[in-house]
């Protein structure tokens, strides 16, 4: 389950494209905290330390108070926001919660174990790598870990057989399909005509079809390049 960690925010009064700038290059993130019928409040929080904690085990869902001005405020990391390709962290919504009232995340599906039909020659086709659920936030796991071990060639695991923690409610549908065992799949190759074989129908290099003559005015080129009789040279 996710821990509670502890954020310093700091109130925000400048909003722009600008402001907003000068406040990451000064290693903050531009923040702001709604929720529970409460107003919005614009803050920044410390980069540095916002990205240690969305890169841990919990990710997205860890259980993040904001201290501000001596409040302490429950959040959810949401809707964050990157660069898209220096993936540093540009922008950043907090929601608040309450301990008691079920919130919504995305957690992801880890599989474990060999699956038996590997060991047959078979692969394993992962189709869902995460969950939609409900659950009170301490009750949020981390992932869903799905024991594939037993699948033989041809066995699936769909979302209603997954061992889901006690308290957590999946929104997905059940009878999804989550991973399966198949037969690889061959792709056959054209074969290659062999060595001297000609195309149907195409003439070797060099060769004038069957029946045909050359146009009228138009001479084969002489062997090496050398204009034909009658050719002036260079003129």
């Amino acid at each position: 389950m996710p821990d509670d960690i502890v954020l310093t925010a700091e109130p925000r009064t400048v909003v722009g494209s600008r402001p907003a700038g000068r406040l990451r290059r000064e290693g903050k993130v531009p923040a702001v905290v709604y929720g529970l019928d409460t107003d919005t409040v614009k803050v920044t929080v410390p980069a540095r330390e916002l990205q240690h904690i969305l890169s841990g085990e919990a990710g997205a869902n860890a259980l993040i108070t904001l201290r501000c001005d001596g409040d302490d405020i429950l959040t959810l990391a949401r809707q964050i926001q990157r660069h898209p390709t220096r993936g540093d962290l540009v922008h950043v919504d907090f929601v608040r919660i309450r301990r008691d009232v079920a919130v919504q995340a995305e957690i992801p599906v880890h599989l474990e174990g060999e699956p038996a039909g590997v060991r047959d020659g078979g692969i394993v086709e992962q189709l869902v790598f995460s969950l939609s659920i409900e659950a009170k936030p301490a009750d949020i796991p981390n992932a869903i870990e799905a024991d594939v071990s037993a699948l033989e060639i041809g066995s699936q695991l769909r979302i209603e057989e997954l061992a889901v923690p006690a308290g957590v409610t999946v929104l997905n549908e059940p009878d999804e399909l989550v991973v399966q065992v198949v037969v690889p799949r061959v792709v056959e190759e054209p074969e290659a005509p062999e060595e001297g074989e000609e195309l149907e129908g195409e003439a070797a290099e060099g060769e004038v079809p069957a029946g045909e003559t050359p146009s009228e005015g138009e001479a084969p080129a002489a062997e090496g390049g050398e204009a034909a009789e009658g050719e002036s040279g260079g003129e």
